[in-house]
């Protein structure tokens, strides 16, 4: 799989383990990640990755799997002559190697993004594997040799690694890998080719399928837009009584299943999928809603790289929308100093729980606490029945100037479903005496996958039936287009509207003249807002709602 183009295998003693390094990460990231873990054989695809790691120590061997050498180097091997060298390797002393593995022993490293400061080494254990594997399979009803899924998150992510590997090995499942333009579009006609039998859609995948949708959908005769607002009304009602444990479905659904919910889930090629999930971001409740308007449901998930994955599941039986589901059977969940309201931090317990961070004995006893409690640094609540809601992320919490606690993500997914064309909205105000808000429009993406100036189909057809003529970013910011601009501010006027004080109302934002992307830093591999990042390449738009 292109995405993934490093592997880099850390050797202690005789057992090897490995880890990934994402194909954005610049020479500097990759040679922090090869030194932290001391690798001595890293994989590459093609002479590009080569390049940013050729300076590296204690590198025993480079392998490029994809291509022909450029240049003769040593120690640096195509696929077929590192496969060569292990010829002359009896079965027996394998055997025995293999058989010398430890289940506490430690299988994989899962680096995390780093979005606060360097990437902590996360070392997964066989046991953490195998039982994470089994348990979410088993809590989910995954069918033995009978599931088949598409690949394309980057492999050194924790999500796609149980995923798309160890809960396939345990199932005995079929991966399908998708193009290295997954998601530059190419994810669209996987899907229709594979037609998988369950889905993880990071939050994004999910609303770009809609923002398709809809773009197909507003070019539709009036007829059938009367005949899909119909369908859709039902769609949602049923969704819902299946939420609640209601197997009732409303008056006409089996007509509006034959026209259009069958054909929208074979023209997304999920004809075939018994659950589709979503996770490693916040997704917003209008993009649930619209998907359970055409009776497709999206369970959320919730996890993180030191709980293997999965600590939170939804599934057909078990599901509310917004919430991320219960715990994992055979784990446990607390919140730490919940508040009046019970949000505290989320806490976990179980085996599958990681072993520590590779190296950092200070950040492992920051994360696990003398009873062996992961604490998440995510801010939850439970409800009556038990199910798990995410209502922010401490390092995410804006405090200002008056010291009161703001989740920003509430704010800014509101704001998203009040105005349609805004496609990413960050919430600023740190210490400040107010809060502002940086914004960016729905834009096309070019064919490496970066957001380009001109606005989205829906867009412009949005502009137009405000008497705006406009097809690009820089025309609306350029001009100030005043009903475009008096569009957002009624959005976030109703937003603040219902605010709970005065404190986490918006006061001022601004438009940037360019999306946020993977590629340009402001989206990690899943596509998850980082915000430092943001915060540091912003600064002088910040320091303008503040006059500094």
């Amino acid at each position: 799989q292109t995405f993934i183009r490093f592997v880099c295998i850390v050797k202690k003693e005789r057992t090897g383990l490995a880890t990934g390094i994402y194909t954005t990460n610049s020479p500097e990231a990759c040679q922090y990640v090869a030194d932290n873990c001391e690798a001595n054989v890293l994989v590459v695809e093609n002479n590009k990755q080569l390049i940013k790691i050729l300076q590296l120590p204690h590198l025993k061997a480079i392998v490029q799997y994809k291509g022909e050498l450029e240049q003769t180097l040593p120690n640096v091997y195509t696929w077929a002559e590192f496969m060569k060298l292990g010829e002359g390797v009896p079965d027996a002393e394998l055997d025995a190697l293999i058989d010398s593995q430890k289940a506490n022993e430690c299988c994989t490293l899962i680096y995390t993004s780093g979005t606060t400061g360097n990437p902590k080494g996360v070392m997964l254990s066989h046991d953490n594997i195998t039982w994470t594997a089994t348990a979410a399979g088993l809590m989910t009803s995954l069918k033995m040799s009978e599931e088949e899924i598409v690949s394309y998150l980057p492999l050194s992510h924790v999500a796609a690694q149980v995923q798309d590997m160890w809960i396939c090995m345990r199932f005995a499942a079929i991966t399908n890998f998708a193009e290295p333009d997954a998601l530059k579009g190419s994810l669209a006609n996987t899907l229709r080719e594979v037609r998988p039998t369950s889905f993880l859609g990071v939050p994004r995948v999910w609303e770009k399928m809609q923002e398709a949708m809809k773009s197909v959908g507003a070019k539709s005769s009036v007829m059938k837009k009367k005949i899909a607002d119909w369908a859709k009304g039902i769609g949602l009602q049923a969704s819902y009584n299946a939420m609640n444990g209601d197997s009732s479905v409303p008056w006409g659904f089996t007509l509006a299943n034959a026209l259009v919910f069958k054909n929208v889930r074979k023209a997304l090629g999920l004809d075939r999928c018994r659950a589709c999930y979503t996770g490693a971001a916040p997704i917003t409740k209008d993009t649930l809603e619209y998907f359970m308007s055409l009776y497709i449901t999206i369970f959320e998930l919730y996890g993180m790289s030191e709980s293997t994955g999965p600590h939170a599941i939804s599934w057909a039986e078990g599901y509310r929308i917004m919430s991320c589901g219960k715990v994992l059977t055979g784990c446990k969940t607390k919140l730490d100093k919940p508040d009046t309201d019970g949000n505290g931090e989320i806490c976990f317990w179980g085996r599958n729980v990681f072993m520590g961070y590779l190296n950092m004995p200070d950040k492992t006893e920051e994360a696990l606490d003398a009873e062996g409690w992961l604490h998440s640094g995510d801010l939850g609540k439970h409800d009556e029945d038990d199910f798990l809601y995410i209502t922010g992320r401490i390092k995410e919490l804006i405090i200002t100037a008056g010291g009161e606690n703001i989740p920003p993500v509430p704010t800014e997914d509101a704001l998203k479903e009040e105005v349609s064309i805004i496609s990413n909205a960050m919430l600023v105000g740190d210490k400040k005496k107010f809060l502002s808000m940086l914004l960016t429009l729905k834009c096309n993406i070019d064919d490496n996958g970066d957001p380009t100036d001109e606005l989205t189909p829906l867009v412009v057809e949005f502009c137009r039936q405000h008497g705006v003529i406009a097809s690009k970013v820089s025309e609306i910011i350029n001009k100030k287009e005043p009903a475009i601009y008096k569009v957002i501010q009624e959005g976030i006027d109703r937003v603040n509207a219902k605010a709970t004080s005065n404190a986490q109302r918006v006061q001022k934002w601004t438009i940037l003249p360019q999306d946020f992307s993977i590629s340009g830093g402001e989206l990690g591999p899943t596509m998850k807002l980082k915000r430092p990042v943001v915060s540091k390449m912003y600064q002088e738009d910040i320091n303008k709602f503040y006059g500094e």
